[in-house]
């Protein structure tokens, strides 16, 4: 019997465009393996890149060239750090730093660092989160010179050597330090505390971060002067509102395909990550409710018209559970053993101590791998919970991120590396600090020329009336 020839292929041979469709498809079947399910640990690798350089552990630095595309695509929309390396690039404002970072190793974490490595900054990355890194991205960075220790789907203990391949290197020390959620400082606190003699300020962006920062200040063990970035108006405003305001979709739809009119969801904390998420679903018709401590994120809740509940007046009857506190133990077993079939848990804070997971781990449950990052928990009578990312930060472990939002981040994050470097001894004390409000107003006005936005100024009458200087600041340091 003769082979049938499939119609796709028939189609192809007569299509103009067969060539073009060739490449793609052997670009596709290269990126799909080059990321694939190689079990190698990275730790049992020994990987150079072209130019014979090993300081780095990723999965793959054959996926470079993919990862450089991806950077390039997010240098479009981060116009902010673009002009910024512009600007200072002949000034190299970060001569002689060296700075360790430990955020979520993306296209736009990599056009931040490479802005760092502008403006004279040397640089040892690892990333805050197993699942987060992109692998490819890991790859263009090692394969551009940068020490990566990074790969999707690490291992705690992984997680943990990675940042210590970071810090512990004979013969550099860091004198930066730039961190999401906390976990670098930690390590340097336990492992290495001398290293704090020669480090002139730490960066933080998170809200875990900056309570563990707040702790140690309150402690009296905060060492260095610490910025809180997490709090500035350009983070709290934009990366906390409006990305968590996208991203929220993004991360359900991949891992679920879930519809959303219609369903119920509770979302657990309403401050700038917990508005963001229900306006997405409150938009998608979602019936939308909310847990709060704080009487004043409860009234906004109340306002937006959004109805006020505990968890554990409506557990049973949701299908979706969001959590965003910054807290722990937010939903324990008691509450996933109430919840109803099907029910889909998921975290859209930093730290993954939301949900209580390890309370899952117990013989009497099953657990099922159904794709990437989501997994059925089974009860002996047949009910099943879908968990996501294990209770990880969702948009970050399952989905992507608007790079446009992570730009006014990522420029805030830069600015307050430049400020805590380059300032005269004194300016700032052993505790922690809000980026002053000029340099929120700055990195906002570097994103305004993308919308083709025009500022209205002040008059000399005007400014005198207001009480302000026309160029800014416009609004009080208190100012949130």
């Amino acid at each position: 019997m003769d082979k049938q020839v499939p119609l796709c292929a028939v189609a192809c041979m007569s299509c103009p465009l067969t060539p073009l469709f060739s490449v793609l498809l052997t670009l596709l079947a290269a990126s799909y393996t080059d990321s694939s399910d190689d079990e190698t640990s990275p730790r049992d690798k020994q990987q150079k890149n072209s130019k014979g350089n090993g300081d780095f552990c990723i999965k793959n630095i054959k996926q470079a060239d993919f990862g450089r595309r991806e950077i390039e695509i997010a240098e479009q929309e981060m116009p902010a750090l673009m002009a910024l390396r512009k600007r200072a690039q002949g000034e190299k404002p970060l001569a002689g730093a060296k700075v360790v970072g430990c955020t979520h190793i993306t296209a736009q974490t990599a056009v931040l660092m490479e802005t760092l490595s502008a403006l004279g900054a040397q640089c040892r990355w690892a990333a805050c989160n197993i699942y987060s890194t992109q692998n490819e991205v890991a790859a263009a960075l090692a394969e551009g010179g940068f020490s990566v220790f990074a790969w999707k789907g690490e291992s705690e203990d992984d997680f943990w050597w990675c940042i210590d391949r970071c810090v512990n290197l004979e013969g550099w020390q860091p004198n930066m330090i730039l961190d999401d959620g906390g976990d670098l400082t930690h390590w340097i606190y336990k492992k290495y505390p001398n290293m704090f003699k020669k480090i002139k300020g730490i960066v933080e962006e998170s809200v875990t971060g900056v309570h563990r920062l707040y702790q140690l200040s309150k402690a009296g063990k905060l060492c260095v002067p610490a910025m809180n970035v997490n709090d500035s108006v350009t983070k709290q405003k934009f990366d906390n509102l409006y990305c968590c305001r996208e991203s929220i979709l993004d991360g359900l739809k991949r891992t679920t395909d879930v519809m959303f009119g219609g369903k119920q969801v509770v979302v657990c904390g309403y401050g700038e990550v917990g508005k963001g998420c229900c306006a997405a679903l409150k938009a998608m018709g979602s019936i939308v409710y909310v847990t709060e401590i704080d009487p004043i994120c409860a009234l906004q809740a109340c306002m937006d018209g959004f109805r006020l509940v505990k968890l554990s007046e409506v557990i049973r009857q949701v299908d979706i559970v969001i959590t965003c506190t910054g807290n722990k133990n937010v939903v324990v077993r008691e509450y996933l053993d109430r919840m109803k079939n099907g029910c889909i848990v998921c975290n859209m804070g930093h730290s993954n101590t939301e949900i209580d997971v390890a309370s899952l781990r117990t013989p009497e449950l099953t657990w099922e791998r159904v794709r990437s990052q989501v997994d059925h928990v089974i009860w002996p009578d047949g009910k099943r919970i879908v968990l996501l990312a294990e209770g990880r930060l969702l948009n970050l472990s399952c989905s992507t991120v608007p790079t446009f939002v992570l730009s006014i981040t990522a420029t805030t994050q830069a600015l307050a590396l430049i400020e805590l470097y380059n300032a005269p001894e004194g300016r700032y004390k052993q505790d922690v600090y809000l980026l002053p409000k000029k340099m929120d107003e700055y990195v906002a006005s570097l994103h305004l020329p993308t919308f083709d936005a025009h500022l209205t100024e002040l008059s000399d009458e005007q400014a005198k009336y207001l009480g302000l200087n026309k160029n800014g600041p416009f609004k009080p340091n208190y100012y949130r």
